[in-house]
């Protein structure tokens, strides 16, 4: 299988679950895709921050449901992340055997940046046949 790419942005909206300063945060959140994954998603995370130093990490899983190359399904994603003043780390993966519909078998993972304000994703994935 061929490893192809779907770029686009994305809109999402953080609802907080917990109290804001509990030692673990908690929160849900949909997004909306568009570009080469048309797609709308729901997600929980926990959230762990510093305000002292400006450091955090997170830890979230999200169903996402649309059309990719023209196949409709959904595939889960897990989210792993940190900050720190002086980098950060990210790493979002297409969860093994979680596709349903036209995209079962689909495998990947996602790159996720803020430019302006603008949430941008490249997905880089491959479909079977």
């Amino acid at each position: 299988m061929a490893t192809q790419e779907a770029t686009g942005a994305f809109d999402v909206t953080l609802t907080p679950t917990g109290p804001a300063d509990a030692a673990v945060s908690s929160m849900t959140f949909d997004k909306t895709f568009h570009g080469g994954l048309e797609a709308t998603s729901v997600g929980q995370m926990l959230a762990v921050r510093n305000p002292a130093n400006g450091s955090a990490g997170y830890v979230a899983m999200e169903r996402v449901t649309g059309t990719l190359a023209g196949r409709h399904g959904s595939f889960a994603l897990q989210q792993s992340g940190w900050m720190t003043r002086d980098g950060e780390s990210l790493s979002v993966s297409i969860v093994p055997g979680s596709a349903t519909g036209d995209l079962a078998g689909l495998s990947g993972t996602m790159e996720i940046a803020v430019r302006g304000g603008r949430h941008e994703y490249g997905l880089h994935y491959s479909l079977p046949d």
